[in-house]
C-alpha cells in the first residue's frame, strides 16, 4: 500500500528500512523521504514504524532466553 504519494513509499519500503537497521521514524524518514513532501501521510507512516518496531522487538523478546546452567 502507497503510504506517501509525493515520494511513492509504501509500507513495505518503509518495513524494510526497519528491517536494514533504521530505529526510528526520523531515520525512516531520511532513508525512505516518506513525509518529507507535504506530510499529509506522516501519521500513517508513524504508524507502520511503530508497529514494526513492536513486531521486531517482540520477536528479539521471543528469542532471547536467560541461559541457566545446571551442574552435572
Amino acid at each position: 500500500m502507497y503510504v506517501c504519494l509525493c515520494q511513492g513509499v509504501t509500507d513495505g519500503q518503509i518495513r524494510d528500512a526497519i528491517y536494514e537497521g533504521c530505529c526510528s521514524y526520523r531515520e525512516v524518514r531520511e532513508t525512505t523521504g516518506v513525509a518529507t513532501q507535504c506530510g499529509k501521510c506522516a501519521c500513517v507512516a508513524k504508524q507502520v514504524v511503530r508497529e514494526t518496531l513492536s513486531n521486531v522487538q517482540s520477536a528479539q523478546a521471543s528469542l532471547a532466553y536467560p541461559a541457566s546452567f545446571v551442574q552435572a
